[in-house]
């Protein structure tokens, strides 16, 4: 079974871009990240299943990063 894009996000920075697809498969449904530099691209698969904790330590690093950053000014 070929791979299904259900919807794309795509975010653009300086010197990336990063593309965020559901995707259904064979094996169930997964969010692909795609970091594109230049004409590299690099890719990760995160099962739709664990989707909430990844958010949620991304929302950790973030907070982290806030604190870190508190503490420099």
């Amino acid at each position: 079974m070929d791979d299904d894009v259900i919807c794309t996000e795509k975010l653009i920075t300086d010197r990336k871009t990063f593309f965020l697809d559901l995707k259904k498969n064979a094996r169930g449904h997964v969010v692909r990240i795609t970091e594109k530099v230049s004409s590299n691209r690099d890719r990760i698969m995160v099962p739709a299943e664990i989707l909430d904790d990844f958010i949620a330590a991304l929302q950790d690093i973030r907070e982290a990063l806030g604190q870190q950053q508190q503490q420099q000014d």
